[in-house]
């Protein structure tokens, strides 16, 4: 009779945890970057961009921690771009941008822009494109057992587990001095997520929320700098 000791245990956990990381990185990860250019665009320096979800009404607003990964990732590094903070372009444009009055769509925006208010405010705040963002990150799939229970040794988690991560997210940009829409970017990264489990649940899990995140950002930059 072969005995499990906790050294043992220890062990296969971490060989366990290997493999898998193993796994993780050897290509679990698919991204697609697209763009597609409808007009021309540029950007000098001082001006800027604000970053929006792209619909308040219809229950699928981008998420916030996205939007502020993305604002972050354009406003740094190499090739940054200013970017208005999202709160303080609403407060400064108060109430056409809140969530009951602001618009849907570009079409809405259009219409709201022909406020001269709105467009003199706009364009004192040296606002040159608006992006809008749609989009979300999803878990889907997936499959394996998982068992815990609690003794007189302790207690302890045993079993495999796995799931599917979507991030899908479209960036439009919005020319607020011609009034056009210059075109988008989409970002489609898919990915697996793992919980393997002796003693204790382990998560490895396929960020695929922060990997759309760069890559969208970095597309982006290059799509502004025209």
């Amino acid at each position: 009779m072969h005995i499990i000791t906790f050294k043992n245990l220890i062990l296969l956990t971490i060989k366990i945890i290997f493999l898998v990381t193993l796994i993780n990185l050897s290509g679990c990860v698919t991204a697609r970057i697209e763009d597609n250019r409808i007009g021309n665009t540029g950007i000098s320096e001082g001006e800027g961009i604000v970053i929006l979800a792209k619909s308040y009404h219809l229950g699928n607003d981008t998420e916030t921690d996205f939007i502020k990964c993305v604002s972050s990732n354009v406003s740094s590094g190499s090739s940054s771009i200013r970017v208005v903070p999202t709160n303080e372009f609403k407060n400064t444009l108060f109430p056409w941008f809140e969530p009951r009055t602001a618009p849907s769509d570009t079409d809405g925006l259009a219409r709201l822009l022909a406020r001269s208010k709105v467009s003199n405010m706009i364009s004192n705040a040296d606002i040159k494109y608006i992006v809008w963002l749609d989009g979300n990150t999803d878990s889907a799939g997936g499959g394996g057992t998982m068992s815990c229970a609690l003794g007189p040794a302790g207690a302890g988690c045993f079993g495999f587990a796995w799931w599917q991560n979507d991030s899908k997210y479209e960036a439009t940009v919005w020319d607020i001095e011609n009034s056009r829409n210059e075109g988008n970017i989409s970002a489609d990264y898919s990915g697996t997520s793992f919980l393997p489990a002796i003693v204790v649940p382990i998560p490895l899990f396929a960020r695929t929320q922060s990997k759309a995140c760069k890559g969208l950002s970095d597309q982006l930059k290059v799509f502004l700098a025209g």
